[in-house]
């Protein structure tokens, strides 16, 4: 994944107790504060947040703004209603994936977040493709941060003061974000940055970015630049289910997802690893991932895309592998032993 921006460090990296930075793209926020099963508890239980200020936020705004994105990706948007969350991915002419949005419309504006550093590419290309369209975007990464809330997690409501008054204590999301991606496990805030610190005194005690990678990773949801390489095509990780709309017109490779669609045949498929508990470090993304029957010299027939320390499940991984292998086979991801589960059929 090429990255063009970075965003400033979050301030509760410097506010918040024990906070510890994380790496590569996640430097700017917090990958812990220190207790990685609590904080990953305490988003199951459906407390606390998530700080994902490092994610790039762009706006389209103008009258024209959901026909022409409904061109533009593989998601249906056309008729998109205010406030329901999606998500839509950006092709290359061959199918390979090159951007993932998430997006909402408030009615007036469409918002969207990406990966961190990717906000760059994708305005200068929806810039290239406006033609006469009436639309108008802009990188608000600048002023607004993404964060998380946890499933069930308590939405503030103003409540009466001895005095007849209302309290102080009011909803972040009902009254400071800008807009809302309500999700089947929770929802996005896209807030203002200035902001940042009034939510952690709002919304209790944060969650670091691997607490949030270990859920993403049991829930098997691919994230762009980790389970996608250059010759990436949604069909490999699950993606035609949530981000790509079979039945829609046109769009920039559309052909290659409606033949490997029809054909039923992508080249690789995404896993989910049980990783042994035994071994002390977690296989990086890109680790070889080899069928056991082969042993560590044999030919590599995969890599892992991401892993993470999971509060109930141990270590745990995703990787993308060959099509053809076997579901059923154990492998080696690196030196660790591990025993996947379907993700996407064979």
């Amino acid at each position: 994944m090429t990255t063009t921006q970075t965003t400033p460090a979050s301030p509760l990296l410097t506010t918040v107790r024990g906070a510890v930075a994380g790496d590569g793209v996640d430097a700017p926020v917090a990958a812990h504060y220190g207790e990685l099963s609590r904080e990953q508890r305490e988003l199951v239980a459906g407390r606390g947040f998530v700080d994902l200020s490092h994610r790039g936020v762009v706006t389209v705004s103008g009258p024209d703004r959901l026909s022409w994105l409904h061109l533009l990706l593989t998601q249906h948007v056309s008729e998109l209603p205010p406030q329901q969350a999606t998500e839509a991915l950006i092709l290359s002419p061959h199918g390979h994936i090159e951007h993932a949005l998430y997006l909402v419309d408030d009615g007036a504006t469409t918002w969207m977040h990406v990966e961190p550093g990717t906000q760059g590419e994708l305005v200068a290309y929806l810039e290239k493709m406006k033609f006469f369209n009436q639309v108008e975007i802009t990188d608000a990464t600048a002023d607004y941060a993404v964060v998380f809330l946890p499933a069930g997690s308590a939405r503030p409501s103003p409540t009466t003061t001895p005095d007849g008054g209302a309290s102080r204590h009011t909803s972040l999301a009902a009254e400071g974000a800008a807009a809302v991606r309500e999700l089947p496990y929770g929802r996005d805030l896209f807030l203002p940055r200035a902001q940042l610190l009034a939510l952690a005194a709002g919304f209790g005690s944060p969650s670091g970015l691997w607490a949030y990678e270990a859920l993403r990773i049991e829930a098997h949801r691919p994230r762009l630049g980790f389970e996608t390489d250059h010759r990436t095509i949604p069909h490999e990780l699950g993606w035609l289910e949530t981000a790509v709309h079979l039945q829609k017109g046109c769009y920039r490779g559309q052909e290659t997802v409606a033949r490997v669609h029809n054909l039923g045949r992508p080249p690789r498929r995404l896993v989910f690893l049980h990783l042994d508990g035994s071994m002390e470090a977690l296989p990086p993304h890109g680790t070889e991932v080899r069928s056991a029957a082969d042993g560590a010299e044999g030919r590599p027939v995969g890599f892992v895309t991401s892993s993470a320390r999971h509060h109930e499940l141990g270590p745990v991984a995703l990787a993308l592998v060959k099509r053809n292998t076997p579901v059923d086979a154990p492998l080696l991801a690196g030196t660790v032993p591990a025993t996947q589960e379907v993700v996407v059929p064979q």
